[in-house]
């Protein structure tokens, strides 16, 4: 197995990618869709995708799951 580009051999001085966001935010998931952010509040859980609230109120910002997003997406592929 050869070594990361990267590597020093010294494991202290690996550079470290960063991890791939695991929860996506509304407005990407729109974005994503084309879709506006209301269509994805209002049709989220239809479409199967839980939400994440965090925080209280009109601050408040819900999340979701990237891997259910691309899952759904991946059911509406016409074949």
């Amino acid at each position: 197995m050869e070594p990361h580009p990267h590597s020093t051999g010294d494991s202290r001085l690996r550079k470290h990618r960063p991890a791939e966001a695991i929860l996506m935010e509304t407005s990407e998931v729109a974005a994503m869709l084309s879709m506006s952010t209301s269509w994805v509040y209002r049709e989220a859980s239809k479409l199967g995708l839980k939400g994440y609230k965090l925080g209280r109120a009109r601050n408040a910002k819900v999340l979701y799951k990237r891997a259910e997003v691309f899952k759904w997406l991946e059911q509406q592929k016409r074949h």
